[in-house]
């Protein structure tokens, strides 16, 4: 089953397309339209030519003001920037303190010890599922998604992991993925978020920090979407309750995104 394609930038954490990812019988992502990633602060537009070749045009920023503030986005030339603050209802929830959560060890034990810090975390994707701030950011990207003159659109949050995978996951749903398809793209950035993370998570451990915590924190695992998708169910019926109900997307957007990102053949 294949999932977004990995590309090789140099100063982009776990850029990903989506393009090629499978739809159903003969149906996949257009390619060279969706990126997802993570942070974009460390981004060098000059010599980074992995990210000048896709020719981004917009750059949809999950993240909270805080971390905006903290790591400010650098721009591919010529893309302009869009806000879609998920957490701005929750900005203290635990995808918008990465690092903070591994820089001490004795609080990371008091606060997410003893299985809490998975906990945390699936609690954070049950208030990006059911919070009003979180529905009109993933509104406002899916719009901006929608939108031919936006195109190629890259969206990320901090990691890409957690607001950036129900992002993607979202998206490839409205576009016709199964859940399993879905739940193996949202795996798939295991690896590299592991690998970005890796220096903070050996500092963390050497302090006496704990390897579950740490895996917790840096991984998204099945619970998590599976927390999301309960959570959509519960309150929303089902995907389609949630589109139109929750995230309140008008019909022409829908098919917009359909007809714009959907190759058939």
């Amino acid at each position: 089953m294949q999932t977004a394609r990995t590309v090789p930038a140099a100063t982009v954490v776990n850029l990903r397309d989506l393009g090629g990812i499978a739809l159903g019988r003969d149906r996949r992502v257009r390619q060279g339209v969706l990126f997802r990633s993570g942070q974009l602060s460390d981004l060098e537009p000059d010599r980074d030519r992995a990210v000048a070749a896709l020719g981004i045009r917009t750059v949809v920023d999950l993240r909270t003001a805080d971390e905006r503030q903290w790591s400010p986005d650098r721009l591919p030339d010529r893309a302009r920037l869009f806000v879609a603050d998920v957490l701005g209802d929750h900005p203290g929830v635990a995808p918008a303190r990465l690092k903070a959560l591994l820089a001490d060890p004795d609080e990371a034990e008091r606060a997410l010890g003893g299985g809490r810090a998975e906990e945390l975390f699936a609690e954070t994707y049950r208030k990006m599922v059911l919070s009003p701030g979180a529905a009109a950011a993933y509104r406002a990207f899916l719009e901006t998604a929608a939108d031919p003159g936006a195109w190629p659109v890259l969206f990320h949050c901090t990691a890409g992991k957690d607001r950036t995978g129900w992002a993607a996951a979202v998206l490839l749903m409205i576009l016709g993925a199964s859940r399993e398809t879905v739940r193996q793209d949202f795996l798939a950035v295991n690896p590299a978020v592991r690998a970005a993370f890796a220096p903070y998570v050996q500092k963390f451990l050497d302090g006496g920090g704990d390897p579950a915590v740490a895996a917790a924190i840096v991984e998204v695992r099945p619970r998590y979407l599976e927390t999301a998708l309960d959570a959509m169910d519960e309150r929303w019926g089902g995907f389609d309750g949630y589109v139109r109900t929750g995230l309140r997307l008008p019909e022409p957007v829908l098919e917009r995104l359909r007809e714009g990102l959907v190759i058939v053949g």
